[in-house]
């Protein structure tokens, strides 16, 4: 998260993947953009499929295709924006005691779920900011939340090893997957709502791993996907896929970014991002492009080619 940042001064910008901007290739394949922050860049979300929100020391998020941007900060905010960011929030919510570390937007776009460091979940109405639940559970630290298609059903990952589905309606906790072994530090949803992927930090290949998790057939593990050596710090679900043929995607702290199959577990691309430090986040529109945050070198569009294998490459950064 980064130091603590003016609410009014959030590191939050909006940025094309398209090549519309000043670059100087430093090699044949990547081009190097004007860097888009000047430090980590902690937080990922797609606008379309040519188009990002990035933050540096935030975390934010946004429903595919909408005008609005919600950002959570070390301020105890949560704040709404414009999608160019440029006439200052539209809304703030406030209500937490410590920094906001988990947000997710209801696909409506009517309803805001955050989480906190200081255990607690709220569910926000998007026009009024009126906090309209707010429910607590001891060492509850939230480190993400992600909405659950079409269901009233949020997911989230905190601090004390836990996965916990949440009901909004009542904002009451309706299933609790099994303890893992380490912190649980991200998590994502399939589109059709019958997955979820979660992972997990660690150290030496202990941990690193991501899980899949079953949320039609009793919630059971469904595999494991395991190959890094560092935290996972970030795991999605890759649109695109085949029925035969789905992908997950992950990054880790150990500078690489896999491709898994997620049925079978089996890592089917990896790419190592030599020198960019702890990767942090990861984001993918269309299933061939996927942007990458980093600690030390701002945000990499990779891609990825299905007609060899599914090998990664890097194509620019931000």
């Amino acid at each position: 998260m980064g130091k603590l940042q003016s609410k009014q001064k959030r590191n939050i910008s909006r940025y094309r993947v398209d090549g519309h901007a000043d670059y100087s290739p430093t090699s044949q394949t990547v081009q190097q953009y004007s860097p888009a922050h000047n430090d980590a860049v902690t937080s990922l979300a797609s606008l379309t499929s040519e188009q990002c929100v990035s933050g540096g020391n935030d975390k934010v998020t946004c429903n595919f295709k909408s005008n609005r941007i919600f950002s959570a900060s070390r301020d105890k905010t949560a704040l709404m924006w414009d999608v160019d960011c440029k006439a200052g929030p539209l809304q703030e919510f406030t209500g937490h005691e410590l920094g906001v570390t988990g947000l997710a937007v209801s696909p409506g776009g009517l309803q805001l779920c955050t989480g906190s460091r200081d255990n607690s979940m709220c569910i926000w109405d998007v026009e009024t900011g009126i906090c309209l639940q707010k429910s607590s559970i001891s060492r509850n630290l939230v480190t993400h939340i992600c909405w659950i298609p079409t269901e009233s059903l949020v997911i989230q990952t905190s601090e004390d090893k836990m996965v916990r589905i949440w009901d909004i309606r009542e904002l009451q906790v309706t299933h609790t997957f099994p303890m893992k072994q380490y912190i649980q530090a991200h998590c994502d949803t399939s589109p059709d709502g019958r997955y979820c992927i979660t992972c997990s930090n660690g150290f030496g290949g202990e941990g690193c791993e991501a899980t899949l998790w079953d949320l039609r057939q009793a919630k059971r593990k469904v595999c494991e996907y395991k190959g890094h050596r560092q935290s996972a710090a970030a795991c999605i679900f890759l649109p695109g896929g085949t029925s035969s043929f789905p992908l997950v995607a992950t990054s880790a702290h150990d500078c690489t970014v896999r491709i898994w199959n997620r049925d079978t577990a089996v890592c089917v691309g990896s790419l190592c991002l030599d020198g960019a430090g702890p990767l942090t986040s990861l984001v993918s529109s269309d299933g061939a492009s996927l942007l990458c945050g980093s600690f030390h070198t701002g945000i990499h569009h990779l891609q990825l080619n299905h007609s060899n294998g599914c090998s990664l490459s890097e194509v620019a950064r931000f």
